[in-house]
């Protein structure tokens, strides 16, 4: 499904990943409805599309909250005046970066509320429009982290492998519709994930990992062409990549090679 001329849902779309995704959109002459929580980011990123002669619509929706989402494609479409061709379910949060020992339950909730029910919602809200579309996409953010466990972020790893079998699951139900499907497993990506998830990485994060990240309009470009050749599925960045390989050769190796590198950031 080509972009150009659709209108395109794009979740955690105030900034980050979901920022970058609304402009490559733009770039290749979609229209975007942007949801986030945080009304003066999507303003910013408002401002970004229109200084590249795109469209945009801002909707400031927590995607956990089942009745606002429900609404959403109702409200989406008399704002755009369109009917809605694609959805992706962008919108994630990590967990503080502890042992589940030391993780709250209240934490661990939220991030599968976010992480998991959000798509959910998302996917159960927009769905019925989409199959009565000529053509439509979803796209479904999981990470590297639902197939390669990460110490520290096993809850966030968890909901994302939900989204990442759900998405699976949702693909296989959808096989002979118009509706394509994909999901993607990004690695580390350049965003500032942490900032917006409320919490504050360990000070030697960054030094900690040896993998490169990547760029998020790179991320942003291959996430798009998936949508436009039906891609069911992608990695991206070297180190997804990686461990996609050893996580199926080997996921005892995989992930002891992923303790020694983020163990000592544990308490």
């Amino acid at each position: 499904m080509k972009v150009q001329g659709k209108v395109v849902v794009v979740t955690g779309a105030g900034s980050g990943m979901g920022r970058e995704l609304t402009l490559e959109l733009i770039k290749r002459g979609a229209q975007v409805a942007a949801i986030d929580m945080r009304a003066e980011t999507l303003a910013e990123t408002k401002a970004l599309a229109d200084a590249l002669g795109g469209r945009v619509e801002t909707f400031v929706v927590d995607i956990t909250d089942a009745a606002h989402v429900a609404n959403l494609p109702r409200e989406i479409g008399e704002r755009m005046g369109a009917h809605i061709d694609a959805i992706i379910n962008n919108a994630g949060i990590i967990q503080p970066f502890v042992k589940v020992n030391e993780l709250s339950l209240e934490a661990a909730a939220r991030v599968m509320n976010v992480n998991f029910t959000g798509p959910l919602l998302m996917v159960k809200a927009f769905l019925p429009g989409l199959l009565a579309q000529p053509e439509a996409h979803i796209l479904n953010v999981s990470s590297m982290g639902a197939y390669a466990p990460v110490p520290g972020q096993s809850v966030y790893g968890a909901s994302k492998a939900a989204v990442k079998l759900f998405t699976e699951g949702l693909r296989s139900e959808l096989l002979g519709t118009n509706v394509g499907v994909t999901v993607v497993f990004p690695g580390a990506i350049a965003t500032n994930i942490a900032t917006n998830s409320g919490m504050d990485m360990p000070a030697d994060a960054a030094e900690s990992s040896k993998m490169k990240t990547t760029p998020a309009p790179v991320a942003a470009r291959a996430m798009v062409d998936a949508i436009e050749h039906n891609v069911p599925r992608i990695c991206i960045g070297s180190d997804a990549k990686l461990m996609d390989r050893l996580s199926r050769l080997n996921p005892i190796f995989a992930a002891n090679l992923i303790y020694k590198q983020m163990a000592s950031l544990l308490k």
